[in-house]
């Protein structure tokens, strides 16, 4: 007998007085009421008061299980105790130095004896940065400026990475020779003219576009599970085609695993067959506060090296390395055993098979992607191989919106058409609920999910 979702936080939900009022008020301080793009508003945003485990509360009293994570940082939930401990004593000594820490070298010395490929660390306050930085290194060590980024990947927000991470269907250019499409009006021409712009698991169109350009390109930049792009897994032949590539026309490959690392004990490069020559890093590693890092074989990583005078490359940054990122990262990280990756990794495992069964059972048009702690739902019956296929029409943006309210007004948060993520707090009974809810879902809109695939 299938075990209906708790009903408790069908009908207790409570009205959003407080953060229709707070959003009130913040639309006369920030240009849309927000300070960050990726707020989720229907048609508000929900005010959080605090966090505990796997759950969320608001201001309005409403209890929410957390599936977003903060964009999947917060791998152990909300105010896990030995990084709010770690933090407590180390505010109390002190929030920030001009000086380096003790606690720098350890947690470097965490991620340098974990993540194969990671010889060096070098410390910077944002996934951002870390990919900026490591682009940087890739130009200074190989002499190129281009680099080259596959389509409708995220890496953060610096010019070149940000080229065609928002392709449509009708700017996105033939299939064979992809168009550079600039994400914000007023981009550089000389940043698309720079940036070449790749078709993920594409490997003849891969060894066609790297073998013309690799005169000009410093690095390729690739997420092994590109996260915004669809969470598609790599194919083996893929990755090995562009390790021979790169290595034989002297290109750098740049893995960003800012979101990815979470996807095992020794990160995503690892679990896929990935070598990178530099790694990017965030998120997980800080424990809930700011962070990044670039790490990466020493040859490469000696760029930002300052023992024989100015280095190639000049990284500092106020808040680099700062205390408070630094211990909670160690905390966080040293909880994060190989026990800890198993527990995910089996969360994730049946969450995904209990999905696919209740689609298989109403043969719904869905496919689910992911893989370790994170996953994602897609309106479609096949599973996408790459962005291309993540292209949505108007009723499946309706269905994937009808989707993330259906969950969030029975008490959980489902990010709309993004990566959602599993914690250490988490245990089965979070990943019947979200199936239970998910079947629920298809009894009750069937006739809008049955929508998405009429001709328009």
């Amino acid at each position: 007998m299938t075990r209906q979702p708790n009903t408790e936080d069908q009908h207790d939900m409570q009205a959003f007085t407080q953060s229709e009022a707070a959003f009130a008020h913040a639309l006369s301080v920030f240009p849309d009421g927000t300070s960050r793009v990726t707020i989720e508003r229907d048609p508000i945003p929900k005010y959080m008061e605090r966090g505990e485990g796997a759950y969320l509360f608001d201001v309005d009293g409403n209890r929410y299980l957390d599936l977003n994570g903060n964009f999947t940082t917060l791998i152990h939930g909300h105010a896990f105790k030995p990084v709010v401990e770690a933090v407590y004593r180390q505010l109390a000594s002190g929030s920030c130095f001009a000086n380096p820490t003790l606690m720098e070298i350890e947690l470097a010395s965490i991620l340098c004896e974990r993540i194969p490929n990671v010889d060096r660390v070098r410390f910077v306050n944002t996934g951002t940065e870390a990919v900026m930085f490591a682009i940087k290194a890739a130009r200074a060590f190989t002499g190129k400026a281009g680099i080259a980024k596959f389509e409708g990947a995220y890496h953060g927000a610096y010019d070149w990475v940000e080229v065609s991470q928002s392709a449509t269907p009708e700017n996105w250019g033939p299939g064979d020779d992809p168009v550079s499409v600039p994400l914000y009006k007023g981009m550089p021409e000389s940043v698309l003219d720079e940036t070449l712009v790749l078709r993920f698991n594409h490997t003849e169109l891969l060894e066609k576009q790297l073998q013309a350009h690799a005169h000009r390109i410093a690095a390729v930049v690739i997420d092994p599970m590109p996260s915004r792009a669809g969470l598609i897994a790599p194919n083996p032949s893929f990755l090995e085609a562009l390790h021979q590539l790169c290595r034989h026309h002297g290109v750098l490959i740049i893995a960003d695993e800012v979101l990815n690392l979470r996807q095992g004990y020794h990160g995503a490069s690892a679990r896929y067959g990935l070598k990178p020559d530099l790694i990017t890093m965030g998120k997980i590693i800080g424990g809930g506060l700011p962070i990044g890092a670039i790490g990466g074989r020493e040859e490469v990583m000696q760029v930002f090296s300052a023992k024989s005078g100015r280095p190639l490359v000049s990284q500092g940054g106020t808040f680099s390395a700062n205390p408070l990122s630094i211990v909670a990262g160690i905390a966080a990280m040293r909880a994060l055993d190989k026990a800890a990756f198993a527990l995910l990794e089996g969360l994730g495992n049946r969450l995904r098979a209990n999905l696919a069964d209740i689609i298989a059972q109403h043969d719904a048009p869905f496919a689910v992607t992911g893989a370790g702690s994170l996953f994602r739902i897609h309106p479609t019956r096949s599973k996408p191989r790459e962005f291309r296929d993540t292209a949505t029409n108007p009723a499946q943006n309706a269905v994937l919106r009808t989707l993330s309210r259906f969950f969030s007004r029975h008490g959980v948060i489902l990010p709309n058409g993004a990566a959602s993520c599993l914690s250490t707090p988490m245990g089965e009974i979070e990943v019947d609920t979200i199936s239970d809810l998910f079947r629920l879902f298809l009894q009750e809109h069937s006739a809008d999910i049955n929508s998405m695939e009429k001709p328009e």
